[in-house]
């Protein structure tokens, strides 16, 4: 009977692929013959991994600091280079994220199914307004937006927020948080949401 063979997530806060960790996932891949995918979430996949692996692969990236995708983790924000990398950057994309990050460390389960994005100016490459919670950088702040996704019929989210500072920000995305905890049981999208006489935000 074949091996069952699974995908391991590397999970990079963002984007950013500490060599050590590459280095280590191109020698598991050759030894394991594995493959390895760049996700559009800006993490590190790899795939074909036989179950007997699965301990050692995980074993070996987490001493080196690995954290690993899986259920109830708060998701990482999918980010563009950011302003110390792009000459129309107006932000530091990865102190933000950062600050997300940090803000959510001690949420011990997170329901799916939701992303956030940020953009450092109205360009929008890392698709915040296609993102169910979206930050865009302003010269005057952050706009933000809600409920916007892709697949099969994508929409814009909705821009619930202008001239946002970093804290207040952060505290709309608590807000959004805790609403799609609240109103969900498993997995649901943000822009379901939208419609909730409940919703907490006007468009703005």
């Amino acid at each position: 009977m074949e091996e069952k063979q699974i995908s391991i997530t590397v999970l990079l806060p963002a984007g950013k692929l500490p060599l050590d960790i590459m280095d280590k996932a191109r020698e598991l891949a050759r030894r394991f013959e594995l493959g390895v995918y760049c996700s559009l979430m800006q993490n590190l996949r790899l795939t074909n991994v036989p179950e007997s692996a699965v301990a050692t692969v995980k074993e070996e990236l987490a001493a080196l600091g690995a954290d690993f995708k899986g259920p109830g983790k708060f998701p990482l924000p999918r980010v563009c280079v950011g302003k110390d990398h792009c000459p129309l950057g107006l932000v530091d994309t990865k102190a933000m994220s950062d600050k997300i990050i940090s803000r959510f460390a001690g949420r011990e389960k997170t329901k799916a199914k939701f992303k956030i994005a940020i953009s450092a100016c109205p360009l929008s490459c890392s698709s915040p307004k296609a993102t169910d919670i979206g930050l865009v950088a302003t010269k005057k702040g952050y706009e933000v937006y809600v409920g916007g996704k892709g697949g099969p019929f994508p929409k814009v989210g909705r821009r619930i927020k202008r001239e946002a500072g970093p804290k207040e920000a952060l505290d709309i995305i608590s807000e959004l948080v805790d609403f799609h905890h609240q109103k969900t049981l498993s997995k649901q999208r943000m822009s379901k949401l939208l419609s909730d006489p409940e919703f907490p935000f006007a468009e703005a």
